[in-house]
Order: structure tokens, then C-alpha cells, then sequence
């Protein structure tokens, strides 16, 4: 029986009992000095060590070590492992919060200190209906945050909208990403992200990862507590777009609470979906995002290298170039730059910005919608894709 006290099976066994109170549960392994002296410590001394959580002591048993080992086991089956707290490649920066995990399950092809040490890492959240402002400027700053050359760890949920977004534009423009599951680590949540999730975890400098024991299901308070997760690996949290209550709102919470940096990008005052960034900024719980080049400074990665128009035009200019004729290349290379600048614009709006026929700048919308340069609203209001 000896050899279910190996330290990971018995950390295994206090992160899936203290799961929910990772507070008690790390400061009885801090107590006994070590994970399996935990197991060691006669029962009513447990009980009187845990006080309120008394009810966990008839957990940590024999069974609970049998169970973790199976545990590992089937992690290491499905291509994963466990990092427990306390092993030199456990995230440093987790460390620092008062509530870290006991241990995580970690799935990629790179160690984790390759991942989470030695870089700066930014969380980016938001809501899941993220509107076109909010997928743009997600893209846009994320590719600002790829020109400064730092290369900064972007950290998500994998959920649906502002984190899809925000892990496949780091993907897309070079950068590493990380996707922290409120699911065991067996399984995806949404199923429509499995393949973004098979593309974090086989990119390198790439992982998942979550504090949930194998075949735990999506609920709802399962968000809540990884979004600790998500604010305590990072050296900065950025809110995209958010309403005024959220899993967003709490991840920034935490972000404050933890004394790391919290950024918001402002909307309208009318969008309910801005209401929650604005809220954050007026209450000063978080900086406003001005521009992205800024950001990057604020966040300490230096000044991006500058991307103007000279670079869709140039791309456009190639790719039309031998099929239109000069007056309506021009007036395509003007909607679609006009585009970029100033998002959702009709074609009416970008004509007599630009001085240019509605006709004209109607047809060449509709070319560069139909090529997916940029896309239509409900409303015929174009901007840039998200991808």
C-alpha cells in the first residue's frame, strides 16, 4: 500500500476532495509538510485541523489514493499529465495567488515551463456574443500584441465568442495560447472547439490545461472557479466586450484581487454588450484599452511595428489588380482601406466619406464581401472578419 503515497497520486487525491476549497486543502498540505503526510494524520486530528470543512476528512482515505492512482493513470492514456503544486514545472506565477490549485492536468507538446515561465502571459476574455466591434478589435489587438516580437502567452477559456477569437488570432499571428478547461481534461466543452483544442495542444509553446479530475462536466459554477485559473496565470487580464454580469466580470475580479493588471475596451453606452467594460472602467477597477499600440507599451512589450494601410493595399492591389480597371481598383482599394479605419460603415456612408459614387463603392463592397475581406451586419454595415 506504500506505493499509493507517492506524492502526485496523494496531491491527485487533495485537489479532487478540496477542488472547491482549494484554500483549506492547501493549507493542511502546508501544515503536514507534505501530500502524503496529509494521509498519515490520524482522523480526528483531521477533523479538528479542517474545522469547518470537517466533512472532508472521511475523504482522505485509502480509497481516495486507490482512485487518484487510477486517476493518473487515465490521464497519462489520454495524452495528458498531472502537474501537482510544488514541482518545479508547476506555473510560478500561479503560485503567487492565495487560492492556487493542488495540482493541474496539462495536455501539450511542450513542458509546461515552456509554456508559462519566461514570458509575459495576458489573459483575454469576454462575452460569448461578441459582437463584430469586439471581434475586430479582439483580432486587432492581439495582432498588435504579435508586433511587438515579445511573444506573449494569450490566455482563454475555449469558450464560445471573445475566447474562440482570442485563441485562434494568437494561433493565426504567431503567438502562443493557452485554453484553461472548465472540464476534465478528457474532454472539450463547447464540442464544436475540438479541433481548436487539438490545434493548442499539438502547437508548441501551446497547452490545455484544467484543475478538473477526469470526466467532469461543463456546469455552471465550474466556469466561475476556473476563471481564477485564467486570472492567475497572467501578468495582465483584458476584457473585450462584457455585460454587467459575467464570467468576465469575475475573471477581472480576480485579476484585481490578485494585484495584476486589468484592462477594458470601452463601447457605446447604449450596448449592453459594452456595459460591463464600461462599468469596469468608471468604477476604476480596470484601464482603458485607448488603442492597441498603447496597450502593448502599458503591458511592458514595447511599441508594435507599425502596420498601415500600405499593407492591404498592397495585397489588394495584387490580388484585383489584373482583373479590374484602374477607377474601380481605386475605389476597392479605398472602400476596403476605409473599411479597416473605421468599421461598420454601409456602402453609402463609405461613399461620401470617400467622395466616391454609392453605385461604385456598392459593387466593390460586394466583391470584397463575397471574397471575405470583409463581411455585412443585419444591417449591410461592413467590417473587418474575424478571421
Amino acid at each position: 500500500m506504500e506505493g499509493f503515497f507517492d506524492e502526485s497520486v496523494c496531491l491527485c487525491a487533495l485537489n479532487k476532495v478540496f477542488g472547491y476549497t482549494p484554500k483549506a486543502g492547501l493549507a493542511l498540505y502546508r501544515h503536514a509538510g507534505s501530500a502524503g503526510a496529509v494521509f498519515r494524520i490520524p482522523p480526528a486530528e483531521l477533523a479538528r485541523l479542517l474545522g469547518p470543512y470537517a466533512d472532508h476528512a472521511e475523504q482522505l482515505g485509502k480509497e481516495a489514493l486507490r482512485d487518484a492512482a487510477r486517476e493518473l493513470d487515465e490521464t497519462a492514456a489520454c495524452g495528458a499529465r498531472f502537474v501537482p503544486v510544488g514541482a518545479q514545472d508547476y506555473p510560478a506565477l500561479l503560485l503567487e495567488c492565495e487560492d492556487p490549485p493542488l495540482g493541474l492536468y496539462y495536455k501539450g507538446i511542450s513542458p509546461p515551463e515552456a509554456v508559462f515561465d519566461g514570458r509575459p502571459a495576458i489573459a483575454i476574455v469576454g462575452t460569448r456574443k461578441v459582437t463584430s466591434y469586439g471581434r475586430e478589435w479582439c483580432r486587432r489587438i492581439v495582432r498588435a500584441l504579435a508586433d511587438t516580437g515579445e511573444k506573449p502567452l494569450i490566455v482563454s477559456g475555449l469558450a464560445y465568442g471573445t475566447d474562440g477569437i482570442a485563441h485562434i488570432a494568437a494561433l493565426d499571428y504567431g503567438l502562443p495560447t493557452a485554453g484553461v478547461m472548465a472540464t476534465g481534461i478528457d474532454a472539450v466543452y463547447p464540442w464544436q472547439h475540438r479541433e481548436l483544442a487539438r490545434r493548442i495542444a499539438e502547437t508548441p509553446g501551446c497547452a490545455l490545461l484544467t484543475d478538473y479530475p477526469l470526466r467532469t462536466s461543463p456546469v455552471a459554477l465550474n466556469f466561475i472557479r476556473r476563471n481564477r485559473i485564467i486570472a492567475g496565470l497572467c501578468h495582465a487580464t483584458l476584457v473585450i466586450e462584457s455585460a454587467t454580469r459575467g464570467g468576465s466580470l469575475i475573471t477581472a475580479r480576480y485579476a484585481n484581487d490578485y494585484s495584476r493588471d486589468v484592462f477594458a475596451l470601452p463601447g457605446r453606452i447604449d450596448d449592453g454588450r459594452s456595459a460591463g467594460c464600461n462599468r469596469l472602467i468608471q468604477e476604476k477597477m480596470a484601464d482603458i484599452i485607448a488603442d492597441p499600440e498603447s496597450l502593448a507599451e502599458r503591458l511592458g512589450l514595447g511599441r508594435p511595428k507599425r502596420r498601415d494601410r500600405a499593407e492591404l493595399i498592397g495585397a489588394l492591389r495584387k490580388r484585383y489588380g489584373g482583373t479590374l480597371p484602374p477607377d474601380r481598383l481605386e475605389i476597392l482599394l479605398e472602400t476596403a482601406a476605409t473599411v479597416r479605419d473605421r468599421r461598420d460603415l454601409t456602402a453609402e456612408e463609405i461613399a461620401a466619406r470617400n467622395g466616391r459614387s454609392y453605385t461604385l463603392v456598392a459593387e466593390a463592397a460586394a466583391l470584397l464581401a463575397a471574397d471575405g475581406i470583409i463581411e455585412p451586419d443585419l444591417l449591410q454595415r461592413y467590417s473587418i472578419p474575424a478571421k
